[in-house]
Formats: structure tokens, sequence, C-alpha cells
């Protein structure tokens, strides 16, 4: 096998990255062909640069403790360029790709809707990792929360509020999407109802919600805990939305990828696009679905 090159100065990779490597894959013949070349481009370029230029590109290392030392792991892809990936694809491409890697129900979470700008209608759809919010009954020993939770959204964030089940209260309003937005996050998902219906959409603000309320939250609950593990629990099905995990929404629903699947869930979801582009055209020509499925899908 032949030898990499050795590392090239920071100027001559940054030239490099920037230029040739970038008009390659702009030049692809195929999208999805470009999200797959992307990804090989990054970790071949993980074994030819200078280690100090990596956080340049998004990209992080990360090391794990052996028996014999410390040992550097697999890079990982940064969680920016996980979400750039993440924004081409739907969130039954993104489900269609989980239930290959057996994530109950896709990582769908059910009776979550569009409500704002529009109600289930138009172009919006968020990604980015989840940012939670614990809001447990009153009555529950847990301290409250010191702080407001909206004041420490990192930018690019969903918003993700949990309460129990069947609260006819209100747990998010307008302020909380003002604030959200200045904060830059890309949208909030309420497991429970919000308000301020017509604020939110004259803001322009994406929510994703269960219904509307009216009445504030606070008579019946107190926010627990901000960045824990927090579940969606319904009569259809009972998940756990951790932080750091994506949060894909659009028409379609919401869905929730576990942040450490995310890098074998993305070749899946090219893979499976591909394939449908192609039976779609097939089938358009006359083939049966049943023929242009064994083609193109086994």
């Amino acid at each position: 096998m032949q030898e990499l090159p050795a590392p090239l100065s920071d100027a001559k990779q940054t030239d490099i990255i920037s230029g040739a490597a970038a008009r390659d894959i702009t030049n692809s013949s195929s999208f999805l062909h470009r999200i797959s070349y992307s990804l090989w481009l990054t970790r071949l370029l993980l074994r030819t640069i200078r280690p100090s230029l990596l956080p340049r590109l998004g990209i992080r290392k990360h090391t794990s403790d052996h028996r014999r030392g410390l040992k550097t792991s697999m890079a990982a892809l940064s969680p920016d360029l996980i979400v750039r990936a993440l924004r081409q694809y739907t969130t039954c491409d993104v489900s269609d790709a989980l239930c290959k890697l057996k994530v109950r129900n896709g990582g769908f979470l059910s009776g979550l809707t569009l409500w704002s700008p529009q109600r289930q209608d138009g172009p919006t759809k968020i990604v980015g990792p989840a940012y939670t919010v614990k809001y447990v009954p009153n009555e529950d020993p847990a301290p409250k929360h010191p702080t407001h939770y909206i004041d420490s959204v990192p930018q690019g964030a969903v918003i993700f509020v949990s309460c129990p089940p069947r609260t006819p209260n209100a747990v998010y309003g307008g302020l909380m999407s003002t604030r959200a937005r200045a904060s830059g996050a890309v949208g909030s998902v309420i497991d429970g109802r919000f308000r301020d219906l017509q604020e939110q959409r004259d803001l322009g603000y994406p929510i994703f919600a269960r219904d509307v309320g009216t009445a504030p939250p606070a008579e019946l609950l107190k926010v627990a805990a901000v960045n824990v593990p927090v579940r969606l629990a319904t009569d259809e099905q009972d998940a756990t939305i951790n932080p750091g995990d994506y949060l894909i929404g659009d028409l379609n629903g919401v869905v929730a990828l576990p942040r450490e699947l995310a890098e074998r869930a993305l070749p899946l979801m090219a893979a499976q696009v591909e394939a449908d582009t192609k039976m779609a055209e097939a089938i358009g020509k006359g083939m049966s679905f049943s023929e242009a499925s064994k083609k193109f899908r086994s």
C-alpha cells in the first residue's frame, strides 16, 4: 500500500480544504455522493493534517482510557458537521436509518406537530442538538432549578421541554421564544402545551408541540433540572431524550437521533435516499413497486 504523504503546512492544508476539496464536492454529479464523499474526506484528512488544525475544521478527537494507557480513539465528526449533513434529510429519512440500527420507532416522538410559524404547512425544518428542560409537579421533592433555563440555551440548540403527561397548563410562551431566538436556538419542541401562538408566529419561530393552552405553569409545575435525560411518556410510547441527541423536526413530526449513532446513521440515509430516488424514477416509467423494491432496496 502506498504511504500517505507527510503533513503539509497549516496554510497549505487550509488552501486545499477550502479550495480543491470543496470544489470536488460541489462539482460531484450526485448530491448524495457528495455527502458520502465529505464524510470519507474528513476521515482521510485526519490521517494527513496536523492535529493543531483539526479544531478549525470542526473536527475533534476523543480519547478513552484503556488498561495499557490513554489512547486516541477514532476521530469524531463535530456536531456542526453532523447538523450540516442532517439538514439534507427529512425526518422520514432519519427514521429509516434508525430502524436499520434497531432504534425503537425509528426515533419518532409521537404526538408532536408543527404549530409555528405555520400549522403543519410550509418548508419549516429544525435540526440541532437537544437542550433539555425537565418540569415536575410542585409537590415533587426535587428543588426548583435556581436560574431560568431560557438564559442558558446554547447557539444552534433545539430546546426540548418535558412535563408530566396531560398537564392542562402551558409550559412555554412567547417571551421564551423571544429569548431563545436571541440566543441562536433553532426551535423548540414542547412535550405538552404552549401559549401565545400568534406571538410565536409573528416571531417566525419554529414550535413543535402537543397542543396550545392559556394558563402559565407556575400553579402546577416547576423546572427541576436542565440538560438531563428526559422522558417522553404517552399511551403510545416511552422514549428518552438525552442532552446532545440530535432533534430533527419537519411536517412529518419530530425524530430524536441518539448522538452516538449519528455517524453510523448518515451513510444509511444517503444510501436509502439514493435507492428511493431510483425507485421513483423506475416506477414512473412503469416498473411495479415490488420489482423496483427488489432491484433497488435489496
